[in-house]
């Protein structure tokens, strides 16, 4: 880092507006001083202004009836609109046989957008391997989504990105340099940090986290874009012939990673930006909505719509508004390029009113219990504005998405939500190869009914990524047998079943 004097910062402080940042400078050892300074040196003054001053001003913005969009609102128009269930199987066939085209020429690669926080990786981690129980997953739920790909793509497929914090990059690192980077080459796997920006106080002040340390905050995965350009990461992709991205968030279990069907309906519609969607559970859903919006492709939050809006259905009593957005995107390369380089700064800032440990005046460390300050973050989905060319790929809920956000005291999106909806969708590939289940005293278990979110299915069946990778390949190995209820289908289960 550079470093500055004393004098100069507290110059620069001052004319940021924030000089009681070093109102404890007296009290800090000759090593805490270095550090800060280091810290300090990083902030041109007129930036933190303006950034201290928008934080501010748009956590007293209150929402009015002004700021609804209804009126410029429409949907994605249906030819943009590609999915599993609105399309024929042959239709599929040619898209699926597309992507694994192009990751067979190395074309595709993986970006993994890791929650920003440690406490979240730990929290990850722990939920994979404690409370899920789930054996074949012992390996964590990170590395789930990052090695594992159909049988067609392990040999072409070498590039996977990773975009950590300061809180994720060093825990993450380590996890695979212990396990020896689970026999993959280190250099195919990129790990590269989003940048820190300081939480601010609903006054326009920065936070101490303590006497001589900044409150820095990650600046939300919309950061992608200019971490790219930091790390030069794009340079990376481009040398090793990457044309096609596709990017998703941590927090999702049932991810289908590098989906041959998704990028190749992407690449047969010339699309340069795509997204995944579900159809909302009901209109009231806290899920934000994939549509147009003066005929510009973004992401309306929920609650910028209208009660009205959000209930509008076709006559066939589907929703208008429908298409759920599940952070999970496509994008080519050059258009990755000219977003971050030529429409970061375009870019919408959010506001997440936070409770943010700090120092108070007097020194003391508090934990707050109400929100305290104000982080500013970025979302990936806001580039879809700048698309040319934006399709959308409808996928099955009970498929695709069982996001992992709250610790098991709440209702939703939970690590047993997330567990039963792995165990659900493993035991419905299981039946479709035609396999059936018996329970422990031998007695058969009745097909699988359809399961409100909070029933787990009659049979434990667990099946490997490294047998299969979204259910193909199975009716080989479990057609007609009859199956013992737990099973584990492990590479070694799968040999011994399949030469019975």
């Amino acid at each position: 880092r550079t470093m500055i004097s004393v004098e100069e910062a507290r110059a620069r402080l001052e004319a940021a507006g924030q000089s009681h940042l070093l109102r404890f400078w007296p009290e800090l050892s000759p090593g805490e001083r270095r550090r800060f300074l280091g810290e300090l040196a990083q902030f041109d003054p007129a930036q933190l202004r303006g950034h201290c001053r928008a934080a501010a001003e748009a956590a007293r913005r209150e929402p009015s009836a002004h700021d609804r969009l209804d009126r410029r609102l429409e949907p994605v128009p249906p030819e943009f609109i590609g999915g599993v269930g609105r399309s024929d199987p042959d239709t599929l066939k040619a898209w699926e046989d597309e992507g694994f085209l192009q990751i067979s020429r190395s074309r595709v690669a993986v970006l993994l957008l890791l929650h920003p926080y440690s406490c979240r990786l730990t929290a990850f981690v722990t939920s994979i391997i404690h409370v899920l129980n789930i054996p074949v997953f012992k390996c964590t739920f990170i590395l789930v989504q990052i090695l594992f790909l159909p049988n067609q793509c392990t040999f072409h497929f070498h590039s996977r990105y990773i975009m950590t914090s300061e809180f994720t990059l060093e825990p993450t690192e380590n996890f695979f340099k212990e396990n020896n980077y689970f026999n993959l080459a280190r250099s195919n796997v990129v790990m590269f940090e989003q940048r820190m920006i300081p939480a601010v106080s609903f006054d326009g002040k920065v936070i101490l986290e303590n006497k001589g340390k900044i409150a820095m905050a990650p600046d939300g995965n919309g950061g992608l874009y200019q971490a790219l350009l930091d790390n030069k990461i794009l340079e990376d992709m481009e040398k090793r012939g990457v044309q096609y991205l596709h990017v998703y968030c941590v927090d999702n279990i049932l991810v289908k990673m590098a989906d041959p069907v998704f990028i190749g309906f992407c690449v047969k519609k010339g699309a340069d930006c795509g997204a995944k969607v579900v159809q909302k559970a009901h209109p009231a859903e806290p899920v934000g909505v994939v549509c147009r919006v003066g005929g510009v492709y973004q992401v309306v939050e929920y609650s910028e719509l209208s009660p009205e809006t959000a209930e509008k259905r076709h006559p066939d009593g589907t929703l208008v508004y429908s298409a759920g957005n599940i952070c999970n995107h496509f994008f080519t390369l050059d258009f990755l390029r000219a977003v971050s380089e030529k429409c970061e700064s375009k870019l919408k800032q959010h506001v997440a009113l936070k409770k943010v440990p700090c120092v108070d005046e007097e020194g003391n460390w508090v934990k707050p219990e109400k929100p305290n300050g104000i982080k500013m973050e970025k979302f990936v989905f806001d580039v879809f504005q700048f698309s040319r060319d934006f399709v959308a790929f409808e996928v099955r809920r009970e498929e695709e998405f069982s996001p992992l956000k709250n610790a098991d005291t709440a209702t939703k999106d939970t690590p047993a939500t997330a567990r039963r909806a792995l165990l659900s969708q493993h035991y419905r590939w299981a039946l479709a190869a035609g396999a059936s289940f018996v329970d422990g005293q031998d007695r058969k278990l009745p097909p699988m009914p359809r399961l409100a979110d909070t029933e787990d299915p009659p049979a434990t069946c667990e099946v490997s990524p490294l047998v299969s990778y979204f259910g193909e390949g199975l009716e080989a190995i479990l057609k007609g047998k009859e199956l013992k209820s737990p099973l584990v289908l492990e590479e070694k289960v799968a040999e011994e079943l399949g030469a019975q």
